[in-house]
């Protein structure tokens, strides 16, 4: 059997599950052809990930007039597919009620998968996330190309599910993954009832082999961690400020931001601000073993998210048997509890 990986932008540091779920598929003897819409435009940290970017096919990286070139032959050659596909560009245009540009290019997006898939002998596409990826899916579906199904992480994609035709893509899908059981309940408040059969919960996973029980102490030495991509929805800087007030009590307390991103000016600000220079420990991307080395040896693991799907790194943590301490939001509640952490509110 050989299926297809469709992702929005592939490798990326942040999203090592996509990389796990496709070995796991592999070793089940499942074929995977990797497809992109983009790639990365950051380093990559680690070597499994340049690896993957190099056997992933991208369908508008480094491909633009081949793009507009695949047109004309689909055009000629599948006139009713290309009217069934242009139907379904406007149902989502008309739903999003903006970016012409950008449907447009979903539309021929759809026609390289679906030529690629065809000849890769490709005969299902699954797609990470229920935005541009499921769209293009869909569109190429349309076209007469694979079956299609998807995997819905949230929080972003439940925002406005009218204006990305959630419906139309779940109604459409030969099946539908929701990662959390808030995931599914969001999915099922977009689609109704009657998909209820269709969305199925697989929430990310972990090799265990990979994630030894840590036998690090627990003492004042032990530094609070947080993993993640720095940026509004995480909220360090909020983390920085409450470091702050911790400190007056516990001078000597640290904390280490593993990650980057658009972020980390905020941070750097925030940390000065409060003369935190010698708590706190930007240390910018790590791969993953540095990750795992940096859990477990952590006091806890500290994520303040006002939005997440359903963090892998919680997963790792516990895992590496260190506690957690993390927010009432979306799926983190179905992960931590008081029996391996504290959860506050957002």
């Amino acid at each position: 059997m050989r299926i297809g990986y469709l992702m929005n932008i592939y490798p990326v540091t942040s999203a090592t599950f996509i990389r796990r779920e496709i070995r796991a598929h592999e070793m089940a003897g499942i074929e995977v052809v990797r497809y992109g819409i983009r790639r990365w435009d950051e380093e990559l940290i680690e070597p499994a990930d340049s690896e993957e970017q190099a056997r992933t096919h991208y369908l508008l990286s480094g491909r633009v007039p081949a793009l507009v070139g695949s047109f004309f032959p689909e055009f000629f050659r599948n006139p009713i597919g290309i009217w069934r596909a242009s139907l379904a560009c406007a149902h989502l245009y008309l739903n999003a009620k903006a970016g012409l540009v950008r449907h447009i290019a979903y539309f021929l997006e759809a026609i390289s998968l679906k030529r690629l898939a065809a000849n890769d002998k490709v005969t299902h596409i699954h797609a990470h996330w229920s935005t541009n990826t499921a769209a293009v899916a869909l569109i190429s579906r349309r076209l007469g190309g694979p079956t299609f199904s998807f995997t819905a992480h949230g929080p972003d994609e439940f925002v406005d599910w009218r204006a990305s035709s959630l419906k139309l893509k779940i109604s459409e899908a030969s099946f539908v993954v929701a990662i959390s059981e808030y995931c599914r309940s969001q999915l099922l408040l977009a689609a109704g009832l009657m998909v209820w059969g269709k969305v199925h919960v697989i929430r990310c996973g972990l090799d265990l082999d990979d994630f030894p029980l840590s036998k690090a102490p627990f003492d004042s030495r032990a530094p609070f961690v947080c993993v993640g991509r720095l940026c509004p929805q995480k909220a360090q800087v909020l983390l920085v400020e409450a470091l702050a007030e911790v400190a007056q009590t516990h001078p000597d307390v640290k904390l280490e931001i593993l990650g980057d991103g658009e972020c980390r000016k905020e941070v750097e600000v925030a940390i000065h601000q409060n003369g935190l220079e010698d708590n706190v420990t930007l240390l910018g991307w790590q791969d993953s073993q540095e990750v795992r080395t940096h859990l477990g040896t952590a006091r806890t693991l500290v994520l303040p998210s006002f939005a997440e799907g359903l963090p892998v790194v919680i997963m790792e943590s516990l895992a590496l048997g260190r506690p957690v301490i993390s927010t009432f939001i979306a799926g983190i509640p179905e992960l931590v509890d008081a029996d391996v952490g504290w959860i506050v509110p957002a």
